[in-house]
């Protein structure tokens, strides 16, 4: 039995050492002052003062969290309509047709989604005209629908989770069905719903494929500046901001943790 876990803590540990030794090299390499990454010449913070000076990535940056930001928010408010359906209005006709568009996004390879997404915004501007040039609107709708199969999935499984009878309370003592869902409702279902902004926010942040098909002049997004630019070589530069997003993740993790150390201690 102790050979057993010996071995399980022993591959747990080279699995672990997979996905982090590549983030631990980058880290590392972001404070290279030499330009190629395959050398190491000295320490430096260099190529972190070159991204503020890099007006093409800032805008990038800028964009992607735009766009992010704005698709997560849609995804949140849809994906929760769509939620609210499945779990309190039963069967319903084209029920199952509704679910199966909603949850499509998990099974669909991005690349068939990205095209048929761009094939669907071509035939709407030649019938239309609404959409003559792609660019940061129809990623954003794109992301969104996107994100709404995720934010269905995840608040779905906490509406069907939850005391109903906290609502049939408010409602027997007369208050309105809006005020029950704004009341008692929304603040149950709050972390779920926090959760599918960050969820929608991260996917559409990290999104290549799609924003590709979707994207168009002025619209270029940060993991596609990225990707370009990995085409003519690695910069450090590159890895610097990479260990800017590592860093944020990482306070942001701990910020979280340690506050729901501080609440369990308090309660």
């Amino acid at each position: 039995m102790q050979q057993k876990n010996l071995t399980t803590k022993f591959f747990m540990f080279l699995g672990l050492c997979f996905f982090y030794i590549p983030i631990l090299i980058l880290i590392i390499y972001s404070f290279n002052e030499s330009r190629y990454v395959t050398s190491w010449s000295g320490f430096s913070f260099k190529w972190y003062f070159e991204i503020f000076n890099d007006q093409e990535l800032l805008d990038a940056t800028i964009t992607s969290v735009e766009i992010a930001s704005i698709s997560a928010s849609l995804s949140v408010i849809f994906g929760t309509l769509s939620a609210i359906s499945l779990a309190r209005f039963g069967k319903f006709r084209a029920r199952g047709l509704f679910t199966g568009l909603l949850t499509a996004p998990f099974v669909i390879p991005e690349v068939i989604t990205g095209f048929s997404l761009l094939l669907f915004f071509t035939f709407i501007d030649q019938k239309i005209g609404l959409f003559a040039e792609r660019g940061t609107l129809t990623v954003i709708l794109a992301h969104t629908t996107l994100g709404i199969a995720y934010t269905t999935v995840m608040v779905q499984a906490r509406l069907a989770n939850f005391d109903h009878s906290l609502e049939e309370a408010a409602l027997d003592l007369g208050a309105a069905p809006h005020a029950v869902f704004f009341q008692i409702t929304l603040p149950i279902i709050a972390k779920s719903i926090i959760a599918s902004w960050l969820l929608s926010f991260t996917l559409s942040l990290d999104d290549l494929i799609i924003a590709s098909f979707t994207s168009g002049p002025g619209s270029t997004t940060l993991p596609m500046l990225i990707y370009s630019r990995i085409k003519l070589g690695i910069s450090p530069e590159i890895n610097a901001l990479a260990t800017i997003m590592i860093l944020i993740v990482t306070i942001s993790i701990l910020a979280v943790y340690f506050s729901n150390i501080k609440k369990d201690k308090n309660s």
